[in-house]
């Protein structure tokens, strides 16, 4: 498997604590891949880095061949390479006042000239392509209302359908469901899943909810403390062994946030397993 994402010795420091401690990882093009840890454990800053949002004290990024930063500088053709990057937040990063059309077709910038992108001005075909993706994630019937009225899952929705327009080959999503209800995280990860599966995306993943990992994604990547502890399948993450990877830590990481009666059982039964565990 060709390696799309490489990292190399990452190190960021910030004034309160050591974010990333030498992370090396290599991922390869298609996976879907989860990044597992507490709250400051690196997930976030390091899904930065790989778009070049936040420079390394140290180390070099590459995405699809092309160095996006080395030792704490991004190159200088940064906003070419983001085209092919397509980034998710956990707080949807969409603009309330605009359409959701609008904030759909903003996926278009980083492959249009300054003067377009300063005027917002899109073709036909380029608000075809826009409805199209929003039909994709099942909400085309709200293209032009004003992002705000949308509730959460639905926001993020849109999000999503901006990856599609940017034609991403890479989505990195921070955390895309901790501010959703247990109905929309699970309808979010199906549509990452579904990019994935569908499209050839390769999808990186930031979850607090161990749960999630096993279901959706094939492979984790667990940081604690800014150091990369675990890597390989999701399917051996068992309670045991997260207790051994973050101690006291771990009650964070079954912070459920699921109604399903039959998943709900499952995290109890980690639960119960856990604290035998422990």
């Amino acid at each position: 498997m060709n390696p799309v994402i490489e990292i190399f010795h990452l190190h960021k420091a910030f004034p309160c604590c050591k974010a990333l401690d030498d992370v090396s990882l290599s991922i390869g093009e298609g996976e879907m891949v989860a990044l597992i840890g507490a709250s400051g454990s690196g997930k976030s800053t390091l899904l930065r880095h790989l778009s070049g949002f936040v420079v390394a004290d140290q180390g070099e990024v590459r995405v699809s061949g092309n160095t996006i930063q080395k030792d704490g500088r991004v190159v200088a053709n940064i906003r070419r390479l983001r085209a092919q990057i397509g980034f998710v937040f956990q707080q949807f990063n969409l603009v309330g006042r605009l359409s959701v059309m609008t904030n759909v077709l903003t996926g278009l910038l980083y492959r249009t000239s300054l003067f377009r992108s300063l005027l917002m001005r899109f073709s036909t075909p380029e608000r075809q392509q826009a409805l199209e993706a929003l039909a994709a994630v099942g909400i085309e019937q709200f293209a032009w209302q004003r992002a705000a009225t949308l509730s959460g899952g639905q926001q993020q929705r849109a999000a999503l359908a901006r990856c599609l327009v940017q034609k991403a080959k890479i989505v990195l999503a921070d955390e895309p469901i901790a501010s959703l209800d247990p109905e929309s995280a699970r309808n979010v990860m199906e549509l990452l899943a579904q990019m994935n599966r569908e499209r050839g995306v390769t999808v990186v993943v930031s979850l607090h909810q161990v749960e999630f990992a096993i279901k959706y994604c094939p492979r984790t990547v667990a940081l604690h403390r800014g150091k990369v502890v675990y890597d390989g399948p999701s399917s051996a993450l068992t309670p045991q062994l997260l207790g051994e990877l973050y101690g006291a830590d771990v009650e964070e990481l079954f912070d459920m946030m699921l109604d399903s009666p039959s998943l709900k059982m499952h995290a109890d039964k980690n639960a119960n397993a856990l604290l035998a565990a422990c």
